[in-house]
């Protein structure tokens, strides 16, 4: 794997690539005159909207940057963690999880906006007018997963650690939907352990070693 990855680039990472591209696309037509409404029409979730138009919008709604944020963190959080989940977890599993993260978020916003700002995990109502959280929630999902997979506790732990402190100092919808996604990457990270055990992908994150040994027998 490492030597395809350094022979073809980013031609190796091919969900990696098409999902920084889409989020570079889709951040282009919202800044176009008459793209923003594009955009809303096709990849924004609120809570507001019915859950199935939400639903249909979700895949998409992954791609969809926030208008407040520099654009290049997102493009770089998305093609770095997922490429490094696309070949850790394989092409198959990166889009689960990331699809998963994502739902995860939208349903529990419509939840925490049904509980109200009286409940610890509850949001105001003004909240179900809030767009999701884009790309973020499912970085954060593929990020734990893939820290899990190779046993990298340290980082997957500041990474929850991070969305926690994030979620306290500022209790938004955000930080609700990150949340959200570290729940479903520990359970999906959990199934994965259970069901089909655990085997490292070494070879991808460790260079080969040269067998000394051998060297001086036959030198």
């Amino acid at each position: 794997m490492r030597g395809r990855l350094a022979g073809r680039g980013l031609a190796a990472l091919p969900v990696a690539t098409a999902a920084t591209l889409l989020v570079l696309c889709f951040d282009l037509l919202q800044r176009l005159p008459g793209g923003a409404a594009v955009v809303e029409d096709v990849g924004v979730v609120r809570g507001s909207q019915p859950l199935a138009l939400s639903l249909l919008r979700t895949p998409l709604s992954l791609f969809v940057p926030a208008l407040d944020l520099p654009v290049w963190g997102a493009l770089v959080q998305v093609l770095v963690v997922f490429g490094l989940a696309e070949l850790v977890l394989g092409r198959g599993r990166t889009l689960l999880v990331a699809y998963a993260g994502t739902v995860a978020g939208t349903l529990y916003a419509r939840l925490a906006v049904d509980l109200g700002p009286g409940s610890p995990f509850g949001l105001p109502t003004a909240d179900a007018a809030v767009r999701d959280v884009g790309p973020s929630a499912a970085v954060v999902a593929l990020a734990i997963c893939t820290a899990w997979r190779v046993r990298a506790w340290f980082s997957g732990s500041a990474v929850v650690v991070l969305m926690a402190v994030e979620a306290a100092g500022l209790p938004n919808l955000a930080g609700r939907e990150h949340l959200a996604a570290v729940a479903v990457a520990v359970l999906a990270s959990l199934v994965d352990e259970v069901l089909i055990g655990f085997r490292p992908p070494v070879a991808v994150l460790v260079p080969a070693l040269p067998d000394t040994g051998r060297a001086r027998q036959y030198g």
